[in-house]
């Protein structure tokens, strides 16, 4: 009776993710393809040791949260006006493409066309993770490379929310516009409500205290659980709280100081997000789709670098400077995986396309790793000459 033991699913989970990690590590994977890969062997499919993934749903859901709440921190309202200027044509321009190469995939391999819609809207982002953490520090923060590739991943991550936002109001339904004039007003007054408890509660409480490092911790966290079940009273969902929350703190001096302390908080809820995610796919469903989704992530691999490349040098780009980004921007997203697993909640989309999208995504993701750790410098780089701490 082990497996409806929380303590007994927790040793599964960060036991085998240690030992899988290890193994990724050493194959120059991201450790996001690890989690889900011991979710499929732990899960149903396989050895069955963990039968019941909703144990652990939601607290797998907390990571999502707070994976959102970062997001939001790292979004300073000048920050996002001055990407929006020079990052937007290539977003824009590149989901377009993306989006429309996956609609018409979903089209051919017989999904109704709401579920093509969303195939297609998952191949629109790159790796936020991927993208990032194969950067070099010296590169992520001191370079153009860095700025521009940042930009693009953040307006790609707003594209995402609010995609998020219209999925929660439920694709295809007859009051689609009632429902989501509707959130976009609970989403309204979430943002002024945040702002006034940011300006008058939080900023002269964080100005007091802010030589106290635990106070501020329990008060971050505090803040993004408080809001995330506060928009869910409005309509909304925990995650678009938290993202709200995040940006309402972003201004602050300690905003960076926040985000960074509670990175490890937020990966011990992904992990757990990622290993249920893997634990509730069907082996069955997944051998089903692997050709097809081995052909589209061949073509999200050699479309979104070439695509990249195009639109990067035209905005006067160097040619190996953006023939560099495109590799690195050049596979599918996590948040590819988070729209699946939202979508197929919301009944939106069918079991076979949400497996098609999720291991088209894990496909492009664990291939993309191999290109740019054997091809530019990253800190897990196989030559020593690549390797860039």
């Amino acid at each position: 009776m082990h497996s409806d033991s929380m303590l007994y699913v927790m040793f599964l989970v960060f036991s085998g993710a240690a030992i899988f990690a290890t193994v990724a590590l050493y194959a120059r994977q991201t450790l996001i393809v690890s989690y889900i890969v011991l979710g499929v062997v732990l899960g149903p499919s396989l050895l069955g040791w963990v039968t019941d993934a909703t144990l652990i749903r939601e607290v797998a859901d907390i990571g999502i949260m707070f994976l959102l709440f970062l997001l939001g921190l790292n979004m300073h309202p000048q920050k996002l006006f001055r990407i929006l200027g020079s990052a937007s044509i290539v977003t824009g321009l590149s989901s377009l493409i993306f989006g429309g190469i996956g609609y018409v995939a979903g089209l051919l391999l017989g999904f109704h066309w709401i579920e093509s819609l969303i195939v297609g809207a998952g191949l629109m982002f790159s790796s936020t993770i991927v993208g990032l953490k194969l950067l070099p520090t010296t590169v992520l923060h001191h370079r153009h490379t860095g700025e521009v590739m940042i930009s693009i991943l953040l307006l790609q991550d707003i594209i995402a929310i609010v995609l998020l936002l219209v999925l929660r109001a439920g694709i295809g339904g007859e009051t689609l516009m009632t429902d989501v004039a509707g959130l976009v007003l609970a989403l309204i007054g979430i943002c002024i409500l945040a702002w006034l408890v940011e300006r008058f509660v939080l900023i002269p409480l964080i100005a007091r205290f802010d030589v106290i490092q635990e106070y501020i911790f329990l008060l971050a966290i505090g803040w993004c659980l408080g809001l995330a079940e506060l928009s869910v009273w409005f309509g909304l969902s925990h995650e678009i709280g938290a993202f709200v929350a995040g940006v309402a703190l972003a201004s602050s001096r300690i905003s960076l100081f926040i985000a960074e302390n509670l990175k490890p908080l937020r990966d011990f809820f992904l992990i757990i997000f990622f290993f249920m995610l893997g634990a509730g796919l069907d082996l069955h469903l997944l051998l089903d789709v692997l050709v097809p989704a081995a052909i589209l992530a061949a073509v999200v691999l050699l479309v979104k670098p070439f695509v990249f490349v195009r639109l990067l040098v035209r905005t006067g780009e160097s040619p190996p400077r953006a023939k560099e980004m495109g590799l690195r921007l050049g596979q599918g997203s996590e948040f590819s995986l988070l729209i699946a697993v939202l979508a197929l909640e919301t009944g939106v989309l069918r079991s076979q396309a949400a497996h098609l999208l999720e291991l088209t995504t894990i496909l492009s993701m664990m291939v993309s790793m191999y290109l740019i750790v054997w091809r530019y410098p990253t800190p897990i780089a196989i030559s020593d000459e690549l390797r860039r701490s």
